[in-house]
C-alpha cells in the first residue's frame, strides 16, 4: 500500500533527497486532496450540524501556558540508550514488543527491570540498553532575538481553545453548551517513530472541546445514537488481566456508566459512523479505555478509538477524553482571570452575604496616604476570618499590614442574585488526521483480475472524475478539454489525462481511486454523449454531455446504476 501511495501521488517519507528523516511525511497532490476531503467529513459530522465553531491559534506556544496546563511537567516519555551505537528508543515500546504487556503508565524502575528480565537488546545494533529515564516530547524554543521568551511547539491543539473560551463564549452570544474545534499541526519530539505515517513527529490534530455545565451532563442528541452498538475493552476488563471487548449499546453504557459522560458517549457513537464513512467496517473498531495509570494528567476517563489494520494491529486514530474542568482551572489560577459561565436564575434570589466595610476614617488616623490601598485590601479578604478578630478585638494581618479590629465592620446583607457562575466540564475528541488517511487507503485498497483498485467513497476521493480523449487526433483532444473545463465549472474534482492507452489511462485512475471515467470518443463528435465508467463494476453507460454533470451528481447520492 505505501508503494501505491508514493507511486500515486499519496504521500512518502520528507526529505527523501537527502536520505529522509524518520518521523515527518510529505503529501503528494491526491494526499492532500484526501486529507482535505476527510477533514471537511469530520466537520460536517462533529461541528456544522451542532452549530458548533471552530478557531485558529499559534502553533508557537509561550511556555508559562503550558506550564499552567501541566505539559511542561507531564509530556515526556520513558527513553533508553544503546551503551554500542548510542542509539534511544522509546523503553516502552521496546518491552511492549518484547512481551506483548501493555506498558503504558508503567515506571521506570518496572521498564527497566522487563529489559533486563527478558534480555531486550538494541534493535538496531543487539547491543545492551541502558536504564530508562524520561524524555520531554515538547520541541522547545525560544521567542524574540535574546530568547527571553521560551516556548515550546504545540503538543496539541486544544490549549489554543482553552484560552480563547472566554472570548468565543462571547463571540457566539452566550450560546452554551458551546463546541469549539481547532484543525492544525502539532509537534511532538518522539524519540523513535518508526511507524510511517502511524507515528510522526509533525502532524495535523482535529481538536474538539465541548464545554457544557456539570450540574446539566445530559445530551440533547443521546437519543440519535442510543441503540448504535459498541466494541468496548473496558477498564473493568483490562484491570483483570484480559482485553476482552464487551458488545454494548450507547443508551445501556451510559446507563451502566461503562462511559461517564452522556457527551462522551454520543461522540463515540458519531466516530464509529465517521470511520465506517471512510470505508472501515463496525467489526474492526473498537474503543479501549484508558487504566487510571496510562491517563493524561487532565483526563478522568479516555478511550481510544481504535481500528485493526494489517501491520500495525488495532491502532489508536482518534481519543476521547474526560478533561472535567482541569484545564480551565488550571488557566485561571495561573492568570487570575475568570473563566466561569454565566447562569441566570429564571426569577432572582435573595441571599444573605457577609460584607467588609472599612472604616476610612480609623485608618486615615494610622495609615493616611496608604488608607485607600489598605481599605481595598480589606473589602477582598475573607469576611469570616475579620469577623472573628473582630469578636475578639484582635488586630488581624492583611497583606505586609496589621490593622486593627477598629478600622473595619463586618455586616450581614440581603443580596439579590439574578444567576450564578460555575466552570464548565469538557468533553474532549481528538483524531489524528495523517492516521486516518493511512487507514482510508487500506480499508479501500482491493485487487480485482490482477489491478489494484483504490475503492474510495465518491465523496472522498480527490479526483471525482477523469476526463479521456479515446486517441489523440481527429478532434478528440479539443473536444475532451471542453468538457473537462465544464465540469470544473460545475464544481466537480475533475482530471484530464492522455498519456498512454485507454486501458492503461484506466488502470492508473482506478488505482488512484477515481470513481469514474469519461471517455470522448467517435460517437461524443456524431451524437454528443461519452462513455461514463464506473471504477468498482468496470460497468459503462452512456450520457449526453447537456447532462453529465447532473448525471454525476446523481451517482454521489445513489451510486452508479448501469441502465437496463
Amino acid at each position: 500500500m505505501s508503494e501505491t501511495a508514493r507511486r500515486r501521488g499519496f504521500f512518502w517519507g520528507s526529505f527523501e533527497i537527502y536520505g529522509g528523516l524518520s518521523g515527518f511525511l510529505d503529501l503528494g497532490p491526491l494526499g492532500v486532496g484526501l486529507k482535505r476531503q476527510i477533514e471537511d467529513t469530520w466537520r460536517r459530522f462533529f461541528l456544522q450540524r451542532h452549530g458548533f465553531v471552530e478557531v485558529s491559534t499559534p502553533i508557537i506556544t509561550p511556555h508559562k501556558v503550558l506550564e499552567a496546563s501541566g505539559h511542561v511537567e507531564n509530556f515526556k516519555d520513558p527513553m533508553t540508550e544503546c551503551s554500542n551505537c548510542k542509539r534511544r528508543f522509546r523503553a516502552d515500546q521496546l518491552v511492549k514488543e518484547a512481551t506483548g504487556l501493555e506498558t503504558e503508565g508503567m515506571s521506570l524502575e518496572q521498564l527497566g527491570a522487563l529489559l533486563k528480565e527478558k534480555h531486550v537488546k538494541c534493535p538496531e545494533c543487539g547491543g545492551q540498553l541502558g536504564p530508562p529515564q524520561y524524555f520531554m516530547t515538547m520541541f522547545k524554543t525560544n521567542i524574540g532575538p535574546y530568547g527571553e521568551d521560551p516556548a515550546y511547539g504545540r503538543p496539541e491543539a486544544a490549549q489554543g481553545i482553552f484560552v480563547n473560551f472566554h472570548r468565543v463564549l462571547e463571540t457566539m452570544r452566550e450560546k452554551f453548551p458551546i463546541g469549539i474545534a481547532q484543525v492544525g499541526t502539532v509537534l511532538r519530539n518522539e524519540i523513535s517513530p518508526r511507524q510511517g505515517p502511524i507515528r510522526l513527529r509533525e502532524f495535523t490534530i482535529m481538536d474538539f472541546e465541548l464545554f457544557f455545565d456539570p450540574a446539566e451532563p445530559d445530551c440533547p442528541y443521546l437519543d440519535e445514537v442510543i441503540s448504535e452498538e459498541l466494541s468496548i475493552v473496558a477498564e473493568e476488563s483490562r484491570s483483570k488481566g484480559t482485553e476482552n471487548a464487551i458488545k454494548v449499546k450507547v443508551g445501556e453504557a451510559v446507563k451502566r456508566q461503562v462511559i461517564k459522560a452522556p457527551w462522551a458517549a454520543y461522540f463515540m457513537a458519531l466516530s464509529k459512523r465517521f470511520l465506517t464513512q471512510l470505508g472501515v467496517d463496525g467489526q474492526h473498531q473498537r474503543f479501549f479505555e484508558k487504566l487510571p495509570s496510562e491517563r493524561a494528567h487532565y483526563s478522568a476517563q479516555t478511550f481510544d478509538h481504535e481500528i485493526e489494520l494489517d501491520r500495525w494491529g488495532w491502532t489508536e486514530v482518534a481519543g476521547f477524553a474526560y478533561r472535567t474542568d482541569y484545564d480551565l482551572r488550571k488557566h485561571m489560577e495561573a492568570t487570575g482571570e475568570d473563566l466561569r459561565v454565566f447562569k441566570p436564575y429564571s426569577t432572582p434570589r435573595l441571599r444573605k452575604v457577609k460584607l467588609i466595610k472599612p472604616s476610612h476614617q480609623n485608618l486615615r488616623k494610622i495609615f493616611q496616604e496608604q488608607t485607600g490601598r489598605i481599605a481595598d485590601l480589606i473589602s477582598k479578604d475573607d469576611p469570616e476570618k475579620l469577623l472573628a478578630a473582630k469578636k475578639a478585638r484582635q488586630p488581624v494581618r492583611i497583606g505586609s499590614y496589621t490593622v486593627p479590629s477598629d478600622c473595619f465592620d463586618v455586616v450581614e446583607e440581603d443580596v439579590k442574585e439574578t444567576g450564578t457562575r460555575f466552570l464548565p466540564h469538557v468533553i474532549e475528541p481528538s483524531f489524528g488526521v495523517e492516521r486516518l488517511l493511512y487507514t482510508t487507503l487500506e480499508y479501500n485498497l482491493t485487487i480485482k483480475e490482477d489491478r489494484l483498485i483504490l475503492g474510495l467513497p465518491f465523496k472522498l476521493a480527490p479526483i471525482q472524475a477523469s476526463v479521456f480523449p479515446l486517441v489523440n487526433k481527429d478532434g478528440l483532444q479539443k473536444r475532451a478539454t471542453e468538457v473537462y473545463e465544464a465540469l470544473i465549472a460545475e464544481g466537480l474534482r475533475v482530471e484530464y489525462d492522455e498519456a498512454g492507452s485507454i486501458g492503461r489511462r484506466y488502470a492508473r485512475a482506478d488505482e488512484a481511486g477515481v470513481p469514474l471515467g469519461i471517455t470522448i470518443d467517435y460517437d461524443t463528435l456524431k451524437d454528443d454523449t461519452v462513455t461514463v465508467r464506473d471504477r468498482d463494476s468496470w460497468s459503462q453507460m452512456r450520457t449526453p454531455v447537456g447532462v453529465l454533470a447532473s448525471t454525476i451528481h446523481t451517482i454521489v447520492k445513489e451510486g452508479f446504476n448501469t441502465p437496463k
